[in-house]
């Protein structure tokens, strides 16, 4: 991070890059006093909620970190994470990768936008139809009016809100000196415009002074331009453009004291030598007067300047404000007092969508629970195996002696199958196998043993016959199953994590990548600068489910092994504990 920093009431900063390369926006020439469109939004800006709800704490500030930059906020809504502002850039190196600085994060500051003073003295009259109480207003100082607005408000156009115009829904730019246009100073009508069809001789702009008059029209889908000067002569453009229907295209008209061209996306489409006379009168939009029929389209950001622009200038604009917006690209956040810029860990985080904090939340439960079922599972068999290791010892040291010996002194409720067997390998006393699987089944089989010959003198000499040892067999198989049980129980939750955690992963994952492009597609920013971030905070979630399921799937496979272990022990002891009773008690 520069040490520099404009002011330390403002908490942060984001870098913008004007890439004027071949990279970028390939400038051959240099300009001078260039609007450029910033757009913000989930892809680029992950910190709306450290502005101010309105943005009137943002400030654009030259690559010199001293100089402010003249801007004014065309649309900031924080709710929706989304905004468009319009910053006046002094110099746009050619062929160079110059930038700005962009600070935010300072609750005290108040708006410092000027419309008007984010255009050069050239620009005539701008309208963003951003205006949602009524007519859209003139930005520039010049204060232009609109007259016979029937056009339709669209609040989700290109860049903010558009409008729509055909079937009678136009509007007239009323004449004005500012607008007049000089043939020694040239003019440019400029705006982004989305045919909705084909068009049939269909007037995008007509003025008319006198016997003057200029026609900018689409027939079909391609471009025309029909002028007459001040002395009768004719110049046309009669094929200047083949626009497809339903895509944005940026198109102008430029005209000289000799020349008028027409420019579509930054590249001249046609021109033709004119000898341009002065013009004036009202700039009437998509009406009919001019043609045959009224315009059926969308227009967004219309620019009326006083002078020819160069097609350096409008290829800046059209790669700039369009969808591919390839002129800007945008830097990691800084915080001011920091050593470094933000890590790129904490960048993804603050790029995981609200859908993906939820998904994140759900696998963190499922991670807590899979890691107390190991851990108590693990403590549990590890108890299990030590008072099966001790019961096992005494269990051998009887040899022939009556194997119910090591059950005389048992505490029924140190063995109650109704106890939980975590809770008993944690908190038991464990003086008397009480872990032990082992001494349960042993338990049980005595209990058999004691029903059929009870406990008296001579008990042995009754004996038991062998449908009752068949018996005692069953009554020992049953406990193995029911220890088999409790060893096993809660295992199904890590089989749960195992192949669950990478499917909710995975959700949260593809529910980022279509809000991610969901919200590049309405800001219109589609560089990659727009899509990474976003990408990479998506696949967080698949990181996150991998995270579960990882742990989950060794902690299981290690736990089976023991409890295989512990189940082959039991089968074991049943078949030895059976042949003990037989010899000791049968008839």
């Amino acid at each position: 991070m520069a040490s520099a920093y404009w002011d330390n009431e403002w908490s942060f900063r984001k870098k913008i890059t004007l890439d004027t390369s071949a990279t970028g926006v390939d400038i051959a020439a240099s300009l001078t006093d260039l609007p450029v469109l910033v757009r913000l939004h989930t892809g680029n800006f992950s910190y709306f909620s450290d502005s101010k709800p309105d943005g009137s704490d943002l400030r654009f500030i030259a690559g010199d970190d001293k100089t402010p930059l003249k801007f004014h906020i065309e649309r900031y809504d924080a709710a929706n994470q989304l905004a468009y502002l319009w910053v006046r850039v002094p110099r746009v190196a050619a062929k160079s990768n110059d930038f700005i600085w962009m600070y935010y994060g300072n609750a005290k500051a108040v708006a410092a936008g000027e419309p008007g003073a984010t255009y050069d003295a050239a620009q005539a009259a701008v309208f963003h139809f951003d205006d949602a109480s009524g007519t859209p207003q003139d930005l520039t100082a010049n204060k232009n009016a609109i007259s016979a607005w029937t056009a339709q408000p669209v609040n989700a156009s290109l860049i903010g809100s558009g409008a729509a115009v055909g079937n009678g829904k136009y509007f007239t730019v009323n004449t004005s000196p500012s607008l007049r246009m000089v043939p020694e100073a040239g003019a440019t009508i400029s705006m982004w415009l989305k045919l909705n069809g084909a068009q049939k001789d269909a007037d995008i702009i007509y003025r008319r002074e006198g016997d003057s008059s200029l026609a900018f029209s689409v027939d079909g889908n391609v471009l025309a331009v029909r002028y007459r000067n001040a002395n009768g002569k004719v110049f046309e453009i009669p094929r200047a453009g083949a626009l497809t229907p339903n895509v944005w295209y940026h198109v102008a008209l430029t005209m000289s004291a000799s020349r008028i061209a027409v420019v579509v996306n930054g590249t001249e489409a046609a021109a033709v030598n004119a000898a341009v006379t002065e013009l004036g009168g009202n700039i009437v939009v998509a009406a009919s007067e001019g043609g045959a029929n009224a315009l059926d389209a969308e227009l967004d950001e219309l620019q009326i300047a006083r002078v020819a622009r160069s097609t350096e200038w409008l290829k800046a604009q059209a790669h700039g404000e369009g969808g591919d917006a390839m002129l800007l690209s945008y830097g990691d956040d800084e915080q001011r007092g920091s050593s470094e810029s933000t890590s790129y860990f904490a960048i993804i985080l603050r790029n995981v969508t609200i859908d993906g904090w939820v998904v994140i939340g759900f696998l963190a439960i499922m991670a807590a629970i899979s890691w107390i079922v190991m851990l108590g599972k693990g403590y549990l068999i590890m108890r299990v195996r030590k008072d099966n290791r001790s019961f096992l010892e005494q269990f051998k040291k009887l040899g022939a002696s009556d194997p119910t010996i090591l059950d005389a002194n048992s505490d029924a409720a140190d063995i109650e199958y109704s106890n939980s067997p975590i809770s008993m390998a944690l908190f038991g006393k464990h003086d008397h196998f009480q872990s032990s699987a082992l001494y349960h089944i042993y338990h049980a089989g005595i209990q058999e043993v004691n029903h059929r010959v009870g406990r008296s003198v001579g008990a042995q000499a009754a004996g038991l016959s062998q449908q009752s040892v068949n018996a005692i067999r069953a009554s020992l198989d049953a406990a193995v199953v029911r220890e088999t049980q409790k060893i096993n129980a809660q295992m199904v939750l890590l089989t749960i994590a195992i192949s669950g955690g990478p499917f909710l992963g995975l959700l949260g994952t593809v529910v980022g990548v279509m809000i991610t492009f969901a919200a590049i597609a309405a800001a219109g920013d589609v560089n990659i600068n727009a899509i990474a971030p976003g990408i990479a905070a998506a696949l967080v979630a698949t990181v996150a489910g991998l995270a579960v399921a990882i742990p989950a799937l060794f902690g299981y496979n290690y736990l089976m092994s023991r409890i295989k272990e512990c189940i082959a022990d039991m089968h074991v002891f049943v078949d030895e504990f059976v042949t003990r009773i037989a010899e000791h008690y049968s008839r």
